[in-house]
Formats: structure tokens, C-alpha cells, sequence
């Protein structure tokens, strides 16, 4: 948010953050995001996010695949699960 206060956004940071909160504006990627913030680790498995939302585990893979490219998401392999 600071540099939005300290000058007028540039075309290309502007389209740069709109592609940003494009990926945020999907209820379920919201969703997913507040699932691994809510944690008291700070992460969790694709295992874990999957309970309690209604979409199928590749759909759930698939929105999270736009939080990393678009949103910068954290993401690490371990062992077969993946924890964001």
C-alpha cells in the first residue's frame, strides 16, 4: 500500500497489481488464503485445505496454482504433500 500513497501508479505496476487482486477476488482462493493464515504454524498441507470447501482436490490445486504465479503464495514439497 505505500507506494500507492506516494505517488500515482505507473501502467504497467497498476496492471501488475490488478493481476494481484484478480487472483485474491475468488471466494474460494480467499478462502484457502485464510485457511493457512488462520493456522497457528502459519501453514498447511493441500491435505488440510481441502476440508471444508466444496470444490474437488484439482480444482483446489488449480486456484492455488494462481495464489502462487499471480499472488506470490509460498509454496514447499514435502514428501507428497505440498504446505503453503
Amino acid at each position: 500500500i505505500a507506494p500507492l500513497v506516494r505517488e500515482p501508479l505507473s501502467s504497467d505496476a497498476a496492471a501488475e497489481l490488478a493481476a494481484k487482486l484478480k487472483a485474491l477476488a475468488d471466494p474460494v482462493r480467499l478462502r484457502l488464503m485464510s485457511a493457512v493464515a488462520s493456522r497457528a504454524s502459519g501453514e498447511a498441507c493441500v491435505c488440510d485445505l481441502s476440508v471444508g470447501i466444496e470444490v474437488s482436490q484439482p480444482t483446489i490445486s488449480h486456484h492455488l496454482k494462481v495464489l502462487r504465479t499471480a499472488a506470490g503464495a509460498d509454496s514447499e514439497r514435502r514428501g507428497s504433500w505440498v504446505y503453503y
